[in-house]
């Protein structure tokens, strides 16, 4: 098992790389995560020795392009644990598959909770679903309020979708006590786990919600696909979300048969090598000791807040008791962007703004925060030199 940062940093080449003359340091992993090489070169095998159309071909390239891409299904599906392979349904990523949801399983009406700490992926299919959106408060320290949310759910509420993990703030949601609640009253529960996924293991039948929503490009695999997780009862029972090629049985003029899960919600060419790539970061992941990887994030996050305290004029937006490695803040009389284009200039990638969160920032009353999000092959020596480039950052703009 890998354990050992240092042996870890070597399987990505990005790492080893400069920006502005200065060596990469990299703290934007709540917006997209580096790849291994494994990873890379799963690309590479797939155009220079297996390209071909999936599902469809007697040849053997097909055939042998459409194992390789089911495999990741499977692989997928056994790295959450979820019961069935068909239950694993591969969409664009978190945002579509959320769409998903909002598109087959509520109609016009219903009512749907979520929280006030929601990226806009979790906002607006709701809205364009017509939903009737009830708001769970978030405390000041950006903590879900249990008690909010035990008032607003009802008999009326058809879905509860709450983040997992907050890409804004980094506090980790109590996803189980939510789920238990939710299904006292009979209400289905989906979870965004977009930035849960690559600082934890995902149990889907322990947590038993009854969709999980999740991003390839977050947990070190590529971009352009992810996955929805539903429980096989559920998405049987929902109507395809969009219409095409693959997701039929048979289709004349009349009528059109839908085909079997999963591939009822896959309509057209897949992103193939991207699903294939997938498979190969779960791979990678399945090497990771999750136990050492959590503790190595803490002692980032504790390390780093407790070095930023110390900064004059910077405020934590976001001091969750249960978070992840995120760290947003504020600076008194310096704006985010600003802070954000210096430390670029000292090869320090962070990012600024409002995060798709602009209700939470209201909440805050800010504009947006400039972000430090680290990953298991981010460094203490590296969180070090980002402190010292800040203070460096905060004399020049004041």
């Amino acid at each position: 098992m890998k354990n050992n940062v240092i042996d870890i940093r070597k399987d990505f080449p990005i790492l080893h790389t400069s920006v502005n003359g200065k060596p990469l340091i990299y703290f934007d992993n709540g917006a997209t995560s580096q790849k291994p090489q494994s990873v890379i070169d799963s690309f590479s095998n797939y155009y220079t020795t297996l390209n071909a159309n999936i599902h469809r071909g007697v040849h053997t390239l097909s055939q042998q392009a459409t194992q390789a891409y089911e495999d990741a299904r499977v692989k997928i599906q056994q790295y959450f644990k979820a019961a069935h392979s068909e239950e694993i349904i591969f969409t664009r990523g978190t945002t579509e598959a959320i769409n998903l949801v909002a598109h087959s399983f509520v109609k016009k009406g219903d009512e749907v909770i979520i929280s006030a700490a929601e990226h806009h992926s979790n906002i607006v299919p709701w809205q364009l679903a017509e939903c009737n959106l009830q708001v769970v408060a978030v405390n000041d320290k950006g903590e879900f309020d249990n008690e909010d949310f035990k008032k607003k759910l009802s008999n009326n509420t058809k879905l509860v979708s709450v983040t997992h993990v907050s890409n804004t703030l980094g506090s980790i949601n109590p996803v189980k006590e939510i789920i238990r609640l939710a299904h006292e009253k009979g209400v289905k529960v989906l979870l965004d786990g977009a930035q849960a996924v690559p600082h934890m293991k995902v149990d889907v039948q322990d947590l038993d919600c009854d969709f999980y929503a999740f991003s390839a490009h977050k947990m070190f695999g590529p971009t352009g696909i992810g996955a929805l997780y539903g429980k096989r009862e559920l998405l049987n029972a929902m109507p395809p979300y969009q219409g095409g090629g693959d997701m039929i049985k048979s289709v004349s003029f009349e009528k059109t048969t839908y085909n079997d899960l999963p591939h009822k919600f896959e309509a057209g060419t897949p992103a193939i090598a991207e699903g294939i790539a997938f498979g190969a970061a779960i791979d990678y992941l399945n090497q990771i000791d999750w136990k050492w990887a959590a503790q190595h994030e803490h002692d980032l996050l504790e390390f780093g807040t407790a070095e930023i305290k110390k900064l004059e004029g910077v405020k934590i937006i976001g001091e969750a008791k249960e978070k992840a490695g995120v760290i947003s803040f504020v600076v008194e009389g310096a704006h985010h962007y600003d802070i954000g284009t210096l430390l670029d200039q000292m090869g320090i990638a962070i990012r600024t703004g409002h995060h798709c969160t602009e209700p939470l920032m209201k909440r805050f009353n800010i504009s947006g925060t400039a972000r430090a999000s680290f990953a298991f092959y981010n460094t203490k020596e590296e969180v070090e030199i980002f402190i010292n480039a800040l203070a460096r950052s905060l004399k020049m703009l004041r």
